[in-house]
């Protein structure tokens, strides 16, 4: 059973992500000939606060 975990900063709407899963899902069954009922993606959303960029945040950075 192919899992595919995805990180992601805070922010895109409800259904981005589930275009996210929907796309990724399609994408892995097809290259590794894998049914999609035994696909599992796992999107966690990182707060703004706790995502890095050269040392700074991505809230104080304005991302």
């Amino acid at each position: 059973m192919p899992l595919v975990q995805i990180q992601i900063m805070e922010g895109r709407s409800q259904e981005k992500i589930n275009n996210l899963m929907k796309n990724v899902t399609d994408t892995v069954s097809e290259s590794l000939d894998a049914p999609k009922e035994n696909v599992r993606v796992i999107v966690n959303e990182v707060p703004k606060t706790h995502w890095g960029i050269a040392g700074k945040s991505a809230k104080e950075l304005g991302r």
